[in-house]
C-alpha cells in the first residue's frame, strides 16, 4: 500500500506530540486550530490508525502515535540529510567525475584540467583511466566513465561525439638519424625509405596512418608495432626507426635527442573530441569539468 505523507504532516504531528496541545501546536506551526486538526485527521486516515486520544481536558498519544513519534524525527533528519546531499551535488561540493582519455591526452591536457578543476572544486573527486580509443568508447557505453577524450570514430554513432580540436601528425626521428638532421616539413612518402615504428592496429593513431596511406596509394608496412608511446620514444632514440605520430602524442615523448618534423603530402589530421552517452545526462560536476575543458582547449 502506498502511503503519501509529507514532511509537513510529520512536523504537524510532532508539534502536537510534544506539546500535547492542539492550540499550542497550531501557534507553533502558524496554522489555525481547525486547519491543524484537519491535517492530523488526514494523517490518521492515511496511516489507518488513531494517533491521539482527545478529551475536553487532555491530549495523549495512542500506542500507534507513540511508535510514529519514535520514528518521525529520524525520518525528518534523513530527509534533511538527503536534501543537503542534493544541494551539495548541485553546488559542486560533492560528487565524482570519471574520465577516460587517450594516453597522449592523459599525459597532456588532462593533468592541467584536473589541476585547475581541483583547485576550484576541491570536494569533487576526479578519476582518470588512460586507455586506447576502443576501450574509451566501451567505458562510456558501460557507464564506467562520464566522458572520454578520444579520436573520432564513426563506428560508435550510438554515442555523442563533440569535436574539441584537431591534432596533426608529425614525424619523430632521432637527432642522429638521417631524417632527424632537418626540422623542416617532410613528405610522408619520403619517410618510408626508413624503418617505421608504429602503434598497433587497434589504436586510433595506427588507424589514421593506415587510412591516409590507403587514400594516397602509399604502402605502409611498419617494421615494429608497439602499444606504448614511451616504447616508441625509446626505440626512435636508438635509431631503430622513425615514427608518424599525432603532435599531442609526440609532445608527451619529451627527449632532447629527438626531432619533430611536420608531415605533409598528405597532411594527416585526427579529430580529438569528447564522447558521452546519449542516455546518461551530465551531473553538475561533469558539466563543470566539460565547460572548463572547453576553456583550456580554446587557450591552446
Amino acid at each position: 500500500m502506498e502511503i503519501n505523507i509529507s514532511t509537513r504532516d510529520l512536523r504537524v504531528f510532532l508539534a502536537v506530540a510534544r506539546t500535547l496541545s492542539f492550540s499550542q501546536a497550531a501557534q507553533q506551526m502558524h496554522l489555525s486550530q481547525s486547519a491543524l486538526s484537519a491535517l492530523v485527521a488526514r494523517l490518521e486516515e492515511t496511516i489507518g490508525a488513531r494517533l491521539f486520544e482527545r478529551t475536553t481536558r487532555a491530549v495523549a498519544l495512542t500506542a500507534a502515535g507513540s511508535v510514529l513519534a519514535l520514528h518521525a524525527d529520524e525520518l525528518l533528519a534523513n530527509w534533511a540529510r538527503t536534501v543537503d546531499a542534493v544541494h551539495d551535488v548541485t553546488a559542486l561540493r560533492r560528487g565524482t567525475v570519471a574520465v577516460a582519455a587517450l594516453p597522449s591526452l592523459a599525459a597532456g591536457i588532462v593533468p592541467q584540467l584536473f589541476r585547475v578543476f581541483g583547485r576550484r572544486y576541491p570536494e569533487i573527486a576526479l578519476k582518470l583511466i588512460d586507455t586506447l580509443s576502443e576501450s574509451a568508447f566501451d567505458l562510456v557505453r558501460q557507464g564506467q566513465v562520464d566522458i572520454a577524450l578520444t579520436a573520432a570514430n564513426p563506428a560508435h554513432a550510438d554515442l555523442i561525439y563533440t569535436p574539441l580540436t584537431t591534432d596533426s601528425f608529425v614525424l619523430l626521428a632521432a637527432v642522429t638519424h638521417p631524417l632527424g638532421q632537418d626540422p623542416a616539413p617532410i613528405r610522408f612518402a619520403d619517410t618510408l625509405q626508413c624503418a617505421h615504428i608504429s602503434m598497433t592496429r587497434p589504436t586510433s593513431v595506427r588507424q589514421y596512418v593506415d587510412a591516409a596511406a590507403i587514400q594516397n596509394n602509399i604502402a605502409f608496412h611498419p617494421t615494429y608495432e608497439v602499444d606504448h608511446l614511451a616504447t616508441i620514444g625509446a626505440m626512435v632514440v636508438q635509431e631503430l626507426g622513425v615514427a608518424a605520430l599525432p603532435a599531442m602524442a609526440a609532445a608527451v615523448i619529451d627527449n632532447d635527442r629527438l626531432v619533430i618534423r611536420p608531415l605533409i603530402e598528405p597532411a594527416i589530421r585526427r579529430s580529438i573530441g569528447l564522447v558521452r552517452s546519449r542516455d546518461k545526462p551530465f551531473s553538475p560536476a561533469a558539466q563543470a569539468l566539460v565547460a572548463m575543458l572547453h576553456e583550456l582547449i580554446a587557450d591552446l
